[in-house]
């Protein structure tokens, strides 16, 4: 078995006790530059735009790595008594809710395409309230460190492909999510296409971590994505092309 960490920053949405979508601003405490602990291992919470966001400590297993997000999902749960934590990963949010200037605040790093090999633009949908959460995954690995290209490539084979038939939310990818997206780390590689669908439900959890496994061992063996099937992983991703899907999942045993 390759040896690897991984973690995750995802976000998520709150609702009232009503039902409606509430801005996390001022709720939760911390910040993309100052995560605000919630033990010395390494989980932290923070605001991010409208939702929550949180980080996982890196885990060697799976176990850990599950264990990590109950974590912080059960300290979250007890923080904002009187709130549900929702699942949606796109929300056009009511107005009142975006009256903040961080709820006005978009990207605030740069990130990647591994296929086109530029930096993506600036998230932009065509309704100013869509806000949308990620579940994006933190790899540590020599492997990941050394070609963060190839391992983009191979995650997006084996979870943002598979994504397209577990994840029923499309919405998101009108600002975030598209095939390949990713950000170089010192440790690896962090891998932005998936949406936050997977952090809910102890299956999909070990789907992402088999998924983040899986991409590894095909990098390390040398294995190679068909030239053919490059633009078809792309276009599944983005598109939900199920032709694609199809076509792939029985080229590599998906």
């Amino acid at each position: 078995m390759i040896k690897f960490k991984i973690g995750c920053d995802p976000e998520l949405f709150i609702k009232n006790k009503y039902g409606a979508y509430k801005s996390a601003v001022g709720l939760i405490g911390g910040s993309k530059d100052c995560p605000l602990p919630i033990d010395k291992d390494g989980h932290a919470i923070l605001e991010d735009n409208v939702a929550v966001e949180f980080n996982t400590k890196p885990a060697e297993s799976y176990e850990a790595f599950r264990s990590s997000i109950h974590l912080v999902l059960d300290h979250l749960r007890t923080k904002l008594t009187g709130y549900d934590l929702d699942t949606a990963s796109a929300v056009s949010f009511p107005k009142e809710e975006l009256n903040t200037p961080q709820a006005q605040e978009f990207g605030c790093e740069p990130d990647y395409d591994a296929w086109r090999v530029c930096q993506n633009d600036k998230p932009k949908a065509d309704d100013q309230n869509l806000r949308s959460c990620g579940g994006h995954i933190h790899v540590g690995n020599s492997i990941a460190k050394r070609d963060p290209i190839s391992v983009i490539r191979a995650m997006d084979l084996f979870l943002g492909v598979p994504s397209v038939k577990l994840d029923s939310g499309t919405l998101r990818r009108e600002l975030y999510g598209k095939a390949g997206c990713f950000r170089p780390k010192k440790y690896g590689a962090e891998y932005r296409t998936l949406s936050n669908f997977w952090i809910f439900d102890d299956n999909l959890i070990a789907w992402a971590y088999e998924g983040t496994q899986r991409a590894l061992e095909f990098v390390k063996a040398k294995k190679q994505i068909a030239p053919e099937h490059e633009f078809m992983i792309q276009r599944c991703i983005n598109t939900s092309n199920m032709d694609d899907y199809n076509t792939l999942t029985k080229a590599y045993g998906l």
